[in-house]
């Protein structure tokens, strides 16, 4: 079947922070745009497209029973999960026990980190880094350690072994949380470059707490390698959290999920999550993932990621053809580009923040990378149908990068 990522949905007054959202948060959201312009939503991490069919039937047809009270979890739900990590990320012996639900990826990291560390310690993160991992460590009294990514020869993000062996030791760092794929930069890691990483996290006996709620969205027939199934090392240190938020649009159910093959790891994330006893299913989340999780949900992704993939590459060959002095890796993963505007500002005498307001006029409704330690960054969501895109990309040709 033929899913649908063409139409255009209206989406105003329908929840949706990334139109409803606009100027809200100063320093956060983008401003409205000028008279005349509609907004094309750039910035936060939804889509603009229609989830998968199968949620909302399985969510009206549970909806249509007229009773929710305390309920559990079926095998259904596990299974689901169970198949879709087999079939989708290749992993091997994952079993009901190993799963543990948590409201949210950003919750999951927190306990996993109240469960190995200790408030005032060090932590070691990538970046440039996912604005939510600053906030949420922060807030939790822990002290980031940032290991800079660095562009190779060919324009790739790779991760610099010499820096994260140099601060692991230096600071004494038992934790790292990992982005995989990587956030905003769209890498998508190679086994030789995970392997290096874990390689020092056993040296230092570090645990590895890995973001990998990106995973189901690969561009250009890359393949995404879960952390813990690197070794056997891998599965003992390591705590994987997924969500099918990113994967279907499905942020405003709230709902992921923990994998950790360590029976002492698990046991103590599970109790740290427990604590607030604010960490439970909501049963419609529940059903919308058994039937995300489907055949029916593995066939739409797959069209979404080559929708995708098509969308990247149009709009990085745009930046890289047309805009001289912005510079952009081809996303592997995600549906981000970063864009480092730095030379572009400095040739033209521009700040970051004078760029980011031009696009906003016109209705490029963009995020500015600052947040994400990109200091003349701006993060650009191309999960919108191509027209949207391409009306985007007109505007910025039109009225933005037209000196």
């Amino acid at each position: 079947m033929q899913y649908d990522f063409t139409s255009i949905i209206d989406r105003r007054g329908r929840d949706a922070l990334a139109l409803d959202g606009l100027g809200s948060s100063p320093g956060f959201a983008p401003d409205p745009p000028r008279e005349g312009f509609d907004v094309i939503p750039m910035w936060v991490a939804d889509m603009s497209f229609a989830t998968v069919p199968a949620v909302p039937a399985a969510i009206a047809e549970r909806a249509a029973h007229p009773l929710f009270g305390y309920f559990q979890p079926p095998e259904s739900y596990y299974d689901a999960i169970i198949r879709w990590q087999e079939s989708r990320n290749g992993a091997v012996g994952l079993e009901r026990a190993h799963i543990g639900y948590e409201n949210g990826v950003l919750g999951g990291v927190i306990s996993a980190l109240n469960a190995v560390c200790s408030r005032g310690d060090r932590v070691l993160l990538h970046s440039p880094t996912y604005v939510g991992f600053t906030g949420s460590l922060e807030n939790s009294g822990y002290r980031i350690v940032h290991s800079p990514l660095v562009r190779d020869g060919e324009g790739v993000w790779r991760m610099d072994f010499a820096d994260m062996e140099r601060k692991l030791e230096e600071h004494r760092i038992h934790a790292a949380v990992f982005c995989s794929p990587h956030n905003p930069c769209g890498r998508v890691w190679e086994r030789w470059e995970l392997e290096e990483a874990m390689a020092l996290f056993r040296k230092y006996d570090v645990f590895a707490i890995s973001d990998e709620i990106w995973s189901d969205i690969l561009l250009g027939g890359h393949r995404h390698i879960p952390l813990p199934s690197l070794s056997a090392d891998a599965r003992e240190r390591t705590a994987a959290f997924y969500a099918p938020s990113k994967t279907f649009n499905l942020a405003g159910l709230v709902g992921s999920y923990h994998v950790i093959y360590s029976r002492w790891l698990r046991e103590r994330v599970e109790r740290e999550s427990a604590l607030s006893h604010y960490n439970s299913m909501n049963v419609l989340s529940m059903h919308a993932l058994t039937a995300a999780y489907s055949p029916e949900g593995a066939e739409w992704v797959d069209q979404l990621c080559r929708t995708l993939t098509e969308n990247a590459a149009r709009a990085w060959d745009y930046f890289d053809r047309h805009v001289p002095g912005v510079s952009a890796a081809m996303p592997e993963g995600t549906y981000m580009l970063f864009l480092d505007c730095s030379r572009w500002c400095r040739d033209h005498g521009r700040t970051i923040g004078q760029l980011l307001k031009a696009g906003w006029d016109v209705g490029v409704a963009w995020q500015d990378g600052r947040a994400f330690h990109g200091p003349c960054h701006i993060r650009v969501n191309l999960a919108l149908p191509r027209s949207r895109v391409e009306e985007a990309l007109d505007r910025l040709e039109r009225y933005v990068f037209c000196e």
